[in-house]
C-alpha cells in the first residue's frame, strides 16, 4: 500500500522456511503431501517460489513435521501521499470527538451532507461508498465509523473520500491538525 520506514523480510523466504524444515527433518515432498493433504505439485511450487504459500498454509505444513510457524509482528511508520495524510489527521481528530452524544448531535449534518454528496457524485467506489456511510450514521455505529475516521486501508481511504464530516470541526480545529509536523 504504502511505503514502510523499517525492513520487512520479503515474503519468499517461506520457501525457504518449508525447505529448511524439510531437509532438517529428512521429509520428502511426497511425505509431507501425503501428511498435509497438500497435493506434491503444489509443494513444489511452493518451493521453487512458482506459489507464494500463506502463513496459514507455511504452519499447516510445518505442523505436519513437528514444527509451528512464529510470526512477529512490530510497528512500522506508513509514509503516506499528502492528501491521504491531510485526510486521515482530519477524520482522526474527528474520532476523537465522536461519542453518543456527539453523534447525536452530529447526525442531521452529516445526513444533510450525505444527500448534496449524492446529487454530486458519479461512479463506484464513491457511491457505494456514499450508502456504507449513510447506514454506519442512520444506525449509529459507533465502532464502524472509528474504524473509517482512523483506518489506513484502502477501504477506510476510499470511504474518507467522500466523506460526511464537512462542517464538524471548526477552521481552528482544521488549523490546529494541519500545522502537525509531517512525521507527528
Amino acid at each position: 500500500m504504502y511505503s514502510v520506514s523499517c525492513y520487512t523480510p520479503p515474503v519468499s523466504e517461506r520457501r525457504d522456511i518449508l525447505g529448511r524444515v524439510m531437509s532438517e527433518t529428512g521429509t520428502t515432498q511426497s511425505e509431507l503431501a501425503r501428511l498435509s493433504g497438500v497435493r506434491q505439485p503444489s509443494i513444489s511450487q511452493m518451493l521453487s517460489g512458482r506459489v507464494e504459500p500463506s502463513d496459514e498454509m507455511l504452519g499447516r505444513l510445518l505442523s505436519c513435521m513437528g514444527f509451528g510457524l512464529e510470526v512477529v509482528r512490530r510497528p512500522v511508520r506508513l509514509e503516506m501521499p499528502r492528501s491521504v495524510r491531510r485526510s486521515w489527521l482530519l477524520h482522526r481528530r474527528i474520532s476523537t470527538l465522536l461519542d453518543r452524544r456527539t453523534l447525536e448531535e452530529w447526525t442531521p449534518r452529516l445526513l444533510g451532507n450525505i444527500e448534496r454528496l449524492r446529487d454530486d457524485l458519479r461512479g463506484e467506489p464513491h457511491r457505494t461508498n456514499l450508502e456504507r456511510w449513510s447506514t454506519l450514521v442512520g444506525e449509529g455505529d459507533l465502532p464502524g465509523l472509528h474504524r473509517i475516521l482512523t483506518g489506513l486501508d484502502t477501504d477506510a481511504i476510499e470511504m474518507r473520500e467522500v466523506s460526511p464530516m464537512r462542517g464538524v470541526l471548526t477552521q481552528r480545529e482544521r488549523d490546529e491538525v494541519l500545522r502537525q509536523p509531517a512525521t507527528g
